[in-house]
């Protein structure tokens, strides 16, 4: 048998990039992947304090996955608006925020009698509080780290557009989908029901629209992010150096937000429908509907989740390149195992974390981790 290592692979796959010809077989370097919660099958098991083992646990339709400060792995699922924690030490899954009811309610009590409207991604910020994105709701809610009391941060329950200039609690959202602190401890809240942006000062609570329009118009190759239009800004991450990093659903592209010099450029995505590019440059593949995207800082690459492909595509930030990493391109349920041979139903969370690149695999309802990759 041929075998051809992953430099000469590269080489072949740029040459053929440039020549108009690309691969068949997409390269994931090396790594193995493994469910870490879930059965499979959607559902909900009462855990109690000390939780029960995650890959025999049902899982509901997860979306949104973060490594919190306690080095828990924390995920919310989208149907039963719950936000749940799994133990990596132990393998331990517990229930933390929502009471299965889909509502939005609870506020001023504890989280776990709080009821949640399609929480699409959470976060924590850097005092520990988790942070939670409601599609349905038009809101962000706090739990508080010390008191454990849930309160809303932005948005009220109406969906709509205001407040801008003003205090975030009294603005409107419009099907809020991701969140993400900037370097400066700032709120970034994609309003994707508004085409925008908007932005909650960490200190005065104001809110603010960093970059959109409302207008659902291509966004151009570069531009100022005020005054710009945005199709579709669906999913965002950060890094500390000043940048965003912002995944346009409709517009099949990445963006690079430099959020010192405001301004926006395209880094990934031709803005057509499809699947092609792997060992080229990002600027010349193709997406389809991508819904997530994790900064990682030990290989300085994005991970994207191109949803509708049903893949995890990589793009180096250094070189530029393109791969798939994880998935066929074909809707399915596995198996476990080799990364390229494990069909996903269209996932739409990851993160990085520890050389482990997390992943939910949402309409198999199962959240999965990707290891030796990094």
């Amino acid at each position: 048998m041929l075998r051809v290592s992953r430099r000469c692979f590269v080489h072949l796959a740029a040459v053929g990039a440039a020549a108009g010809v690309l691969p068949t077989r997409r390269f994931a370097p090396v790594g193995r992947v493994r469910t870490v919660a879930g059965t499979g099958v959607a559902g909900y098991e009462p855990e109690g304090t000390a939780g029960l083992p995650g890959t025999s646990t049902p899982v509901n339709n997860p979306y949104g996955v973060v490594v919190g400060p306690d080095g828990g792995l924390w995920f919310c699922e989208v149907d039963s608006g719950r936000t749940r924690r799994l133990d990596l030490g132990t393998g331990r899954l517990t229930t933390h925020a929502g009471n299965g009811t889909k509502a939005y309610a609870g506020d001023g009590g504890p989280p776990l009698e709080a009821s949640f409207s399609a929480p699409h991604e959470i976060r924590f910020d850097a005092a520990g509080n988790l942070y939670v994105v409601e599609r349905d709701a038009h809101v962000v809610r706090r739990v508080d780290a010390r008191t454990r009391v849930v309160t809303t941060v932005a948005g009220t329950g109406v969906a709509g557009f205001s407040g801008d200039g003003g205090p975030a609690t009294a603005a409107q959202l419009r099907q809020p989908h991701s969140i993400a602190f900037d370097a400066q401890g700032n709120l970034l809240v994609c309003d994707i029901g508004n085409g925008r942006v908007r932005s909650v000062d960490g200190r005065t609570g104001i809110i603010s629209t960093l970059s959109g329009t409302g207008e659902r118009t291509p966004t151009p190759d570069e531009g100022p992010l005020a005054g710009t239009p945005l199709r579709g800004p669906r999913s965002i991450d950060t890094d500390a150096e000043g940048n965003a990093y912002l995944v346009l659903r409709e517009g099949n592209a990445v963006f690079r937000l430099d959020l010192r010099a405001g301004r926006l450029a395209r880094i990934a995505g031709t803005g057509e429908t499809g699947y092609s590019g792997d060992g080229g440059p990002a600027l010349t593949a193709m997406f389809n509907g991508p819904k997530g995207i994790a900064y990682s800082a030990s290989d300085h690459s994005l991970y994207i989740v191109d949803t509708e492909n049903h893949v995890i595509r990589r793009m180096s930030l250094g070189t530029g390149v393109v791969d798939t990493v994880l998935g066929t391109g074909e809707r399915g349920d596995g198996p476990d195992g080799d990364p390229l041979a494990c069909r996903m139903a269209r996932p739409h969370g990851v993160f990085v974390h520890a050389g482990v690149v997390y992943v939910t695999d949402s309409e198999s309802h199962r959240v999965r981790a990707l290891e030796g990759l990094l």
